[in-house]
């Protein structure tokens, strides 16, 4: 490290004269060539070289005066550091100011450096302060140590500002010092107010005519200063001019400005402002922590005035009390907060030092669980974004109060968030916050709704004083145990005497558990009360805490729950009931579902009946229990013809099943005389309407003589069978024929169809076709276009037929639930 020139604080020689500067003006010999007549002898020349000469010696006086007093204070400013330095080196090496003095001026002939930037480095190595962090990151960000400038002006600014003890001696210490290096023009120190008012603390580099105009900023007015506070951190500006803002030295200084908040324990209490001519500086990471040590330089010189106040013996304690009297008398709850001592103040943390007697928890806890607590262990909820912490510290940190007609107070008591509205005023006294809430007024609402809802819900309230046994009930309990309103109430361990004999034993436990165990507790019990009715009770109590280890107060509450118990035993009986249903019905769908997979086992390979095939697909209904009534038939009659046939019973369940097999049977007997279909569906008319019970049926009937490959057919209000021929689909026609069972006697028409080979004939039941939202003749158009997709789609013939049916049940586009039975009748 090489020698610097011992210069001082300022950066001047201590002897040198002004490098720069107004120059002397003294007595100068004439201007004139040689040779010119000179005018020295006139009388008026003489008298004006005098005059310049008087003027002369005064200005170079003043220059040499203000030289003195600069090379004075800096002179001051690091006689102090040094002095820092000496104490550091007392402490140290246990020697006496003397000794500790000498050794510093051989350290520093030693390391070759200045007394003062040794005397600077031993302070900030024993600090841990702003100046000293920055000192220390100068030094490890920089191959050559630019620290020592840095860390002597700023505790040589610290030192004389500290010294002079005011804001004014601040401004100056910190423009000579540690602003005029980097081109700084000018300073001011603002003190900002609770009302937003700016007062000028001190400052320097102004005109004092403009000072004393910029002497107070009313609030409102938008200057740099006050946008800093609003922002809460540092806020620069190119140049005034540009930025148009109000603020000092504004026509004189119109360069760069910067306006640094000036704050202490959590609180902003000021502003430095920085002022350049020229264009506000780039604004290095360096700079930026300069300024802010300058800052709290300024926030302590402003603070100094009030600590020196209150560090007054008793004075602290006398705000406090004057805060509290004043608290004590608002009718309103009000809760008095202060920093806590031993946080470290990043989040802040408030301590409640005070409630008033006012004060009411709006979660119900008693004034001795708040006061004493930290803010946010009585209100954890508070932390929330917006909530009351935040505004308690914005308060705290700017002074400027805070008032809401609507913010919600949040709480958690024993797991559970409580919340209420309430109008809330913060306001700062001091080191003091004042925090006053008023809960919505719905106390009277809230009570008669508590009432409407005590005598809806037949519960009575209670408390017990177990050390002098004094028992409070209201007027809902005294009905519940037809008491009249003067009799003596019923004490916790008399309630026994009053409830049903096999209950004893129950209200015991009771008993134990909320006396003993001093745990809250619940049972039910039947109160035999003294007019001879029994009530069903369910009582909930639990032991107040109070300070110290005896139980001294309970409370809880009585319900009379005979009505729910009735409705449970009823509801009980109800269960049963339907339980013993289901299993009926269970059983009804079991046996229903056993018929029919006796008639049509659910799987089931193709049939060959001469020269047909026939291949059957069933689908059940979506819902299981919901057995349907569709069935079918292909068999050889003894006359040598095949009968078809497919049918669907109305409904579902064991009746369905049942008509189904009865119609079946029937028309299998019919069938063997050797009558046509029609007369066959007419027989099974007057078989449906006289041998069932309101049974009502659709079918399509049909006898195919082999020799010949005639099918005769007729239909009972059931669907037509559809007919695939060489790749085209078509409906066989809609013969006349009623549904079975609807009339006594009916006539049915009959068709005839000429098959060939290769002919694929579809029968099936409506639960392939059906739609809601589609009429019949579009569903059976639907199904006609589906057969010649999937006859593209499969095996030609007889081959493929059970193939063509899989795929029309797949595709099939039906949306009701009902069961599907096809039947698909190949020719070869």
């Amino acid at each position: 490290m090489q020698q610097p020139p011992d210069r001082s604080a300022t950066g001047r020689p201590p002897s040198a004269g002004p490098a720069a500067g107004p120059a002397r003006v003294g007595p100068q010999r004439s201007a004139t060539a040689p040779g010119a007549p000179s005018a020295a002898g006139a009388p008026g020349v003489r008298e004006a070289e005098r005059e310049a000469t008087a003027v002369g010696r005064l200005a170079g006086t003043v220059e040499r005066l203000r030289l003195e007093l600069d090379h004075a204070q800096a002179h001051s400013a690091g006689r102090a550091v040094v002095e820092m330095a000496v104490g550091v080196l007392v402490e140290r090496l246990r020697c006496g100011p003397t000794e500790a003095g000498r050794q510093l001026e051989t350290l520093a002939e030693q390391a070759g450096v200045s007394v003062l930037a040794l005397a600077a480095d031993l302070v900030n190595q024993s600090a841990s302060d702003e100046i000293s962090a920055l000192a220390r990151g100068f030094v490890a960000g920089a191959s050559v140590p630019p620290a020592e400038p840095v860390a002597v002006r700023l505790r040589s600014t610290e030192a004389d500002a500290l010294a002079g003890g005011d804001a004014p001696a601040a401004a100056r210490s910190m423009l000579e010092h540690a602003l005029r290096p980097l081109g700084v023009a000018a300073v001011a120190v603002w003190a900002a107010h609770p009302d937003l008012s700016l007062s000028l603390a001190g400052s320097a580099g102004f005109h004092e005519e403009e000072a004393r105009r910029w002497r107070h900023v009313p609030p409102g007015v938008p200057t740099p200063a006050r946008r800093a506070l609003d922002e809460r951190s540092a806020i620069g500006y190119p140049t005034l001019a540009e930025a148009s803002l109000p603020s000092i030295g504004q026509h004189e200084i119109r360069g760069g400005r910067l306006a640094v908040p000036a704050g202490t324990g959590g609180r902003l209490i000021g502003v430095l402002e920085i002022c350049w001519h020229d264009a506000l500086p780039e604004q290095s990471q360096s700079l930026q922590r300069q300024f802010e040590a300058l800052a709290e330089l300024a926030a302590a010189t402003l603070d100094s005035r009030s600590g020196q106040e209150l560090s007054a013996p008793g004075l602290a304690d006398r705000e406090f009390g004057e805060l509290r009297q004043l608290v004590d008398g608002l009718l309103d709850p009000c809760l008095v907060l202060r920093l806590s001592p031993d946080g470290d103040g990043h989040p802040p943390h408030f301590v409640i030092r005070h409630v008033n007697p006012a004060f009411v928890d709006f979660a119900g806890r008693p004034t001795s669980a708040i006061a004493g607590t930290r803010l946010l262990e009585a209100y954890p909820l508070a932390a929330e974004p917006g909530g009351l912490a935040e505004k308690v510290e914005h308060v705290l940190a700017t002074g400027e109060p805070f008032r809401t007609h609507d913010m919600r107070l949040a709480a958690v008591v024993d797991g559970v968030r409580l919340t209420a509205g309430a109008r809330v005023s913060i306001s700062r006294t001091g080191t003091h916050l004042a925090v006053v809430w008023r809960l919505d007024d719905g106390t009277p609402r809230v009570a008669r709704l508590l009432q409407h809802a005590q005598r809806l819900g037949r519960i009575g309230g209670f408390e017990e004083n177990l050390r002098t046994r004094r028992i409070a009930w209201n007027e809902t309990l005294y009905e519940l145990h037809g008491l009249p309103p003067t009799a003596p109430p019923i004490a916790l361990d008399q309630l026994a005497e009053h409830a049903h004999p096999d209950d004893r034993h129950t209200i015991g436990r009771f008993l134990r558990t909320l006396l003993h165990h001093r745990r809250p507790a619940s049972t039910a019990f039947r109160l035999q009360r003294p007019d001879g009715v029994t009530r069903h009770i369910r009582v909930v109590a639990e032991p107040v805490p109070t300070p110290g280890s005896d139980l001294r107060l309970v409370r809880g509450a009585y319900q009379d729950i005979s009505a729910q118990h009735w409705t449970e035993v009823a509801l009980a009986a109800t269960r049963d009931q339907l339980a013993q249903s289901e299993q009926q019905a269970a059983e009804r769908s079991r046996l229903a579902l056993q018929l029919q997979h006796a008639i049509m086992p659910p799987a089931r390979g193709p049939l060959d009946l001469h020269d047909l095939r026939v291949a059957v697909r069933y689908r059940p209904a979506e819902k299981g229990h919901l057995v349907g009534g569709d069935w079918y038939d292909a068999l050889t009659l003894p006359t040598g013809d095949v009968l078809l046939c497919v049918g669907d019973v109305a409904g579902h369940g064991i009746e369905a099943a049942t008509g189904m097999v009865a119609l079946r049977n029937a028309l299998r007997g019919l069938a063997a005389t050797g009558a046509g279909p029609a007369q066959l569906l007419s027989w099974l008319n007057s078989v449906t309407h006289h041998l069932t019970d309101n049974v009502t049926a659709t079918a399509v009937c049909g006898l195919y003589e082999p020799g010949t490959r005639r099918l005769r057919w007729a239909r009972a209000g059931h669907p037509p069978p559809v007919l695939l021929r060489g790749g085209h689909a078509t409906t066989l026609p809609q013969l006349g024929g009623i549904l079975l069972g609807a009339v006594d006697h009916a006539d049915y028409a009959e068709g005839e169809l000429a098959l060939a080979a290769g002919d694929t004939l579809v029968m099936y039941t409506d639960g392939l076709i059906e739609r809601r939202d589609e009429s019949l003749q579009a569903s059976l158009t639907s199904l006609m276009a589906l057969t010649e997709q999937a006859h593209s789609g499969s095996a030609a013939g007889a081959d493929g037929l059970e193939e063509h049916l899989d795929h029309l049940l797949r595709y099939s586009s039906a949306d009701t639930d009902d069961d599907t039975c096809l039947v698909g009748v190949a020719v070869r």
